[in-house]
């Protein structure tokens, strides 16, 4: 493989909002391109990709699934992501290795939630992107409607170069606006589709639209933009060279159509996988913190991993892409994290659940590797510890579902946490700690449904089996004024002596600023070497607040006085002093007990949206607006995380399982003051807030 081949791959991630699509796209893709006798079906669990037990039971992909196939002497890998955020750190970092993204958008719903906030990291990323206007034969879908949803979520650049002919269930074929064709779909097979007249019905809007893409296209060079102008003919090699370097420099985002399940328009999608989406090579170099990689052969291997499957026989599993240079099999690497030497042995290319060897993969490809001792997601694989370089994943978000974790036998305790541990390589947003207040294992996820599939996991991967105990509310302490406070430590007990002795001032920071230590500490008063002994102290206080025993958050402290004693001062009684002196301070200074905030995003049938904000506003929410989304409506609100801990269930049951929500941590806010009792008494008793 050599910096030839660079220029033959597509590295295309398939992303969007859960139920559009994706995987009957994968799907259809794989089945149009050869690699599959049949069109596998999400419902029946045939799919190539979804080939997990509870993916199958669930009908939606948990995991990322990477395949690799030949279209017109390319080579797709193509990444099939989740689209439910419970499982959004797959398809973030689906994102960062790919070099372009198509959207998969329901033509009923429109653009929804999970789809913008993938959409703004492709941004970040600078990755070329595509849109697949899916399920096209179903009722109310509406091609016009959602390039409109599209327009107004992301700008006018996105732009139809397809338009469907006919609607709903008379859906048969499309009309592509670049080369001002029709084509008719009959069946699913490879070989559905014929070329026909554009229906006379359709001759005016298809003008309509190819002027609206020949407006964009124009824009992309000031010569074709006055030639244009004035009303020169732009040539179809000119507009089809415009188009892909407008996609590649992401300035325009072609909106394409069809229906996986199908097969219709995904013959035509390859093509634009081929024609529009840029190679490895033609994307260039890759920021890597200050350097930016070429994806050169002979330079020095740079392989990022992005994905761990833990698989209980074949154990880790790590999808990787080589970024610069050739990663042989048979070879040796170094884990840039670790500093450790890991053995490659074969090299894989996986076509969901089953794999074909490979040699060698060269600049910009994407593959697999098993039994690297010590490498996971995350991990930077080089030649030698010299040739590392800044290249990591993106930033994931934070685990906001807590569950206390037991084994169900006594006993079983190592086998759960080994399961934990295992999982926790495959999918990094899942939490594992142990609380020191309580001595409870505590497991945490994106979602109560995250969580339930990971236990769902354990059993079946490895015969683990647990108890999950109602999730507790990470409530924080903070203080609403400041407050100053004198302690001394000071013990004598025959022989040399304990002395410690501080001043401190703690005041209030601003919302999410967190923890601030000042030394003021003038002619030595207290000496250096014992000034952080003090801050040692006063943290350790911190960890639990005098109002019900949680974390202190956003205070500053200045230690401004004090003394010492020249034999009996130590490190430890300065500590002991300082966390003496908080407590004091804390008790002066207003605390106010905090709970977090989450900003949620209920999509909800029309006829269910009364009830819906009825029970949001029960839960303490705040309602910030709602819009409809095709045949839904989409609801924004802010509420307490304590109040969210058993929505799922809830919603299912006041919208008859059409309800979906997402939802993401937004801040802290202080407890109002009859639910702060509740959470005292709760703490002091010993139990959550939830239950009391």
């Amino acid at each position: 493989m050599g910096h030839q081949a660079a220029k033959r791959i597509r590295n295309v991630a398939l992303v969007g909002h859960r139920g559009s699509g994706k995987t009957s796209l994968n799907e259809a893709l794989l089945y149009q391109a050869g690699m599959t006798t049949r069109l596998g079906s999400v419902v029946d669990g045939t799919t190539v990709s979804d080939s997990a037990p509870d993916e199958k039971a669930r009908q939606m992909s948990i995991a990322a699934s990477l395949s690799s196939f030949e279209w017109d002497e390319r080579k797709v890998n193509l990444i099939d992501t989740p689209g439910e955020e419970s499982f959004v750190a797959d398809a973030l970092s689906a994102l960062r290795v790919c070099d372009a993204a198509v959207f998969v958008v329901n033509a009923v719903m429109g653009v929804e939630v999970n789809t913008e906030r993938l959409w703004r990291r492709a941004a970040e990323l600078g990755l070329a992107r595509l849109v697949f206007v899916n399920v096209l034969d179903r009722e109310r879908a509406d091609f016009f409607r959602t390039l409109d949803s599209l327009k107004a979520a992301f700008g006018p650049h996105a732009v139809a170069t397809e338009i469907p002919i006919g609607g709903e269930h008379e859906m048969r074929g499309l009309v592509d606006l670049i080369d001002m064709r029709a084509y008719a779909y009959e069946g699913d097979g490879r070989e559905n589709c014929r070329e026909i007249d554009i229906p006379e019905e359709l001759v005016a809007r298809a003008e309509e639209y190819r002027e609206k893409l020949m407006d964009e296209v124009a824009e992309i060079s000031d010569e074709l933009m006055e030639r244009y102008l004035e009303g020169e003919e732009i040539s179809h090699a000119e507009t089809v060279a415009a188009l892909k370097s407008g996609v590649v420099e992401g300035r325009i985002f072609p909106v394409t159509c069809g229906v996986a399940t199908r097969n219709l328009g995904v013959n035509r999608l390859l093509e634009a996988f081929v024609e529009d989406l840029p190679s490895p090579a033609k994307r260039g170099a890759v920021a890597a913190g200050d350097e930016a990689i070429e994806p050169t052969e002979d330079g020095e291997l740079a392989a990022l991993v992005f994905k761990t499957l833990a698989d209980p026989y074949a154990g880790r599993i790590n999808l990787f892409r080589v970024y610069r240079g050739v990663l042989a099999s048979d070879s040796h690497v170094v884990n840039c994290r670790s500093g450790q030497r890991e053995r490659v042995g074969h090299l894989l290319v996986p076509q969901g659940k089953q794999a074909e060897q490979a040699q060698e993969l060269g600049p910009g490809d994407i593959g697999a590797v098993a039994k690297l001792k010590d490498t996971r997601a995350g991990d930077l694989l080089a030649a030698s510890a010299e040739g590392g370089i800044e290249l990591t994943l993106p930033e994931l978000p934070s685990a906001v579902m807590a569950f206390a974790i037991e084994a169900r036998t006594r006993g079983d305790e190592d086998k759960v946490f080994t399961a934990l541990r295992r999982l926790q390589e495959e999918d990094p947003t899942i939490e594992l700690r142990r609380d020191e207040q309580t001595g409870e294992s505590i497991v945490a996820g994106l979602s109560q449904v995250h969580v339930e599939v990971m236990v769902e996991r354990m059993r079946e991967r490895f015969g683990a089996e647990v108890e999950l105990r109602p999730p507790s509310v990470p409530y924080r302490e903070t203080i609403r004024r400041g407050a100053r406070a004198h302690a001394r430590y000071k013990k004598q007990s025959g022989g040399r002596g304990q002395f410690g002795d501080c001043h401190i001032e703690i005041e209030p920071l601003e919302q999410g600023a967190g923890f601030e230590f000042v030394n003021r500490i003038k002619g030595g008063v207290i000496p250096t070497g014992f000034i952080p002994a003090v801050e040692k102290g006063v943290r350790e206080a911190m960890d639990q607040g005098t109002v019900a025993g949680y974390p202190v958050k956003d205070v500053r402290v200045t230690l401004y006085d004090g003394s010492y004693h020249s034999v009996d001062s130590s490190e430890m009684a300065f500590k002991l002093a300082g966390s003496m002196a908080f407590k004091q301070a804390m008790e002066s200074a207003d605390p106010a007990i905090l709970e977090p905030i989450m900003a949620v995003a209920v999509s909800v049938p029309e006829d269910c949206v009364g009830d819906v904000i009825g029970d949001l506003n029960a839960r303490r929410g705040r309602p910030l607006g709602m819009e409809p989304k095709g045949t839904m409506t989409e609801i924004r609100a802010e509420v307490p995380m304590a109040e969210m801990l058993s929505y799922a269930p809830d919603l299912r049951s006041l919208t008859g399982g059409r309800g979906d929500y997402a939802i993401d941590f937004s801040a802290y806010e202080e407890v109002p003051a009859h639910t702060a009792e509740k959470v005292v008494a709760a703490a002091a008793g010993g139990q959550d807030a939830l239950h009391a």
